[in-house]
């Protein structure tokens, strides 16, 4: 499955890079938008993996989910986690592809079509980016590991918190990055690149994918107390090494 999976989504490259359609903009709310590509990715994937895996229900986030059994199996779908990156040509944009099964994670596509780094992983497969076996850093202090954050840009109200705590992780880390995809902030963690990474109040297409990433090359996620996040709804997040989890979950709770 996952190699039909990697195929497929390779197609979206054309979508993905297509400048007009970057350009042709819905404002959904505050710092929240959709583009065409959302838009036309979000298509080809239903209609493909209707065709391929026609018993497997979608979840995906520019549509409504209300009907979901998560009993069952669930494609979750982000057509492009970091659309703001995509909109300024940034290139940190990637199509994200999980799959639920009774609730739990079980495989994870992330795609970045503008380097071609495909992430994947499958639930006791290992991780995997284009083909080459992933892991997370040894790293076992905060002072010697590079924290990704995230700013929660549609939740303007959670400024003054986010950014206070975006403070004492790096006065508390060698540094902080800021990349504009959580998908892809999972997955850089999986590859060792990052040790780190948290955000609030992000979605389940967000993350899903990344999750099985992360765990499949050594890592560990939570929410911010520490337990499963939740997948038909949204969760605060923390993600690390695994080694430093608990030095995160207490800068974040005060301990």
């Amino acid at each position: 499955m996952i190699n039909t999976l990697i195929e497929l989504i390779k197609q979206t490259k054309v979508i993905a890079t297509d400048r007009g359609s970057a350009r042709d903009i819905e404002v959904k709310g505050l710092a929240d938008f959709v583009t065409k590509v959302d838009m036309r990715i979000q298509e080809f994937m239903r209609t493909r993996l209707g065709e391929l895996y026609p018993d497997i229900q979608f979840m995906s986030e520019e549509k409504d989910n209300a009907d979901i059994d998560f009993g069952g199996k669930v494609w979750v779908l982000d057509p492009i986690d970091g659309t703001a990156n995509l909109i300024h040509d940034y290139k940190m944009s990637a199509v994200s592809l999980g799959l639920l099964d009774n609730g739990k994670p079980v495989l994870g596509i992330v795609y970045n079509p503008f380097t071609e780094e495909m992430f994947y992983a499958g639930s006791g497969q290992g991780a995997f980016l284009n083909g080459t076996p992933i892991s997370v850093t040894d790293a076992d202090e905060l002072t010697a590991s590079l924290i990704s954050v995230g700013t929660s840009p549609y939740r303007k109200d959670l400024a003054d918190v986010n950014f206070d705590l975006i403070k004492r992780f790096y006065l508390a880390s060698e540094d902080i990055r800021r990349g504009g995809s959580a998908a892809l902030d999972l997955c850089y963690i999986a590859a060792g690149r990052t040790d780190g990474f948290f955000e609030r109040d992000l979605k389940p297409w967000d993350y899903t994918a990344g999750i099985v990433i992360v765990r499949e090359a050594g890592g560990i996620v939570t929410d911010m107390e520490g337990n499963e996040p939740k997948y038909d709804r949204p969760s605060d997040i923390v993600v690390s090494n695994g080694r430093i989890h608990n030095a995160m979950l207490g800068i974040i709770n005060n301990q």
